[in-house]
């Protein structure tokens, strides 16, 4: 039996849909821990969070409408090193938990994960510090062998890189067509490609993949 000391754990979860919040709450009730639940719907109310109140673990989005949580991950832990993060994204986790375990998560769980290993991940993270999926502990293996795998980026034809570039410039079909000289089904035909290669379905995934890649 745990000491109370270990079962008072206050939890901050961050997501911009008030669904996912309250469905992870009631997993995190089921687990029976003591302490308080915070919610924040924006990275910006995450930091508030982080800095007025003890938080042991994060549980957080990927992507908020005002950014990636990337971008933040290091200055929670820069606020408290002792706080865990695990994220909790719709994102493809093949090509983009290694993103987010680098840059200081102590987790990664796909939001089609069962109740069972969503509890699971959480107990474990509370427990050793941290949460490795077997999708996500096969990308890691192979990263070590393989690290050209990791990036998708070199997936992409020389072409197919600089179109990309450009869409994340903010260019649209039309004006790539008119500076390469093709027509604009050609750039439409290549933009699907590239979002196939990538494992992606939007431009602002696109800009966070060229970022991270920098």
């Amino acid at each position: 039996m745990h000491s109370t000391e270990n079962n008072y754990v206050n939890l901050l979860l961050a997501d911009d849909h008030s669904l996912i919040r309250q469905g992870m709450e009631f997993v995190i009730e089921d687990i029976g821990w003591e302490g308080n639940i915070f919610h924040a719907s924006n990275l910006k109310q995450v930091l508030n969070v982080i800095e007025t109140e003890k938080i042991d673990i994060v549980i957080i989005d990927a992507v908020f409408p005002d950014g990636n949580s990337l971008s933040i991950i290091p200055e929670i832990k820069k606020l408290n090193p002792e706080t865990k993060i695990l994220v909790f994204s719709g994102l493809d986790e093949q090509s983009h938990s290694l993103r987010y375990i680098n840059a200081g998560a102590n987790g990664f769980l796909s939001k089609m994960s069962e109740e069972e290993e969503t509890k699971n991940a959480v107990l474990k993270l509370h427990k050793e510090g941290k949460y490795l999926s077997p999708v996500t502990q096969t990308v890691l293996l192979e990263s070590i062998n393989n690290p050209s795998a990791v990036n998708p980026l070199q997936r992409l034809t020389q072409r197919e890189f600089q179109i990309a570039e450009m869409y994340a410039k903010g260019l649209g079909n039309l004006e790539i067509a008119n500076i390469l000289d093709v027509k604009q089904n050609t750039i439409s035909t290549i933009k699907k490609r590239i979002f196939e290669k990538l494992e992606i379905d939007n431009i602002v995934a696109l800009i966070d993949l060229l970022k991270s890649s920098h």
